[in-house]
C-alpha cells in the first residue's frame, strides 16, 4: 500500500492482493474533507481494540479491513507507524488509519495546509 498526498486529495493505493483480500478498493479523500490529523506510533494496539472487523485480518501482525458499521479502515502492519485522518463527505466512512513510514511527515503537511 501507498499513501499519496496531492493539493487535492489524500489516496491510499492498495495492491491487487490488499484489495481482494481485504474487500477493500482504493481510498481517495478530498484535502477539504480531511480533519483531525495524527499519527499512531503503534496502531496495531489500537486496531485490536475497535472491535469486530470485516477483511485480511492477522492478529498483531497486518490488517486491511473495515470495522462491521463501515466506518473506519483499518490498512495497518506491526512496526509502522500510521497516519490516522477523520473523513467528511464519504459516505460512512468516518476515520482512516494507515500505515507508512512517512506518517510524521505526510501528517505535518496535513495539518500545515489546514492552518
Amino acid at each position: 500500500m501507498r499513501v499519496q498526498v496531492s493539493e487535492d486529495a489524500v489516496e491510499v493505493l492498495l495492491s491487487r492482493w490488499e484489495k481482494a483480500l481485504g474487500l477493500l478498493g482504493n481510498i481517495t479523500v478530498a484535502r477539504v474533507d480531511v480533519s483531525d490529523v495524527q499519527v499512531m506510533e503503534e496502531p496495531m494496539r489500537e486496531v485490536m481494540g475497535t472491535g469486530i472487523k470485516v477483511g485480511l485480518r492477522v492478529p498483531w501482525l497486518y490488517f486491511v479491513a473495515r470495522t462491521i458499521r463501515l466506518d473506519e479502515a483499518w490498512l495497518v502492519r506491526r512496526g509502522v507507524p500510521a497516519l490516522s485522518f477523520a473523513v467528511h463527505n464519504k459516505g460512512a466512512l468516518r476515520r482512516v488509519v494507515v500505515c507508512t513510514p512517512d506518517a510524521q511527515a505526510l501528517a505535518q503537511r496535513l495539518t500545515s495546509s489546514q492552518a
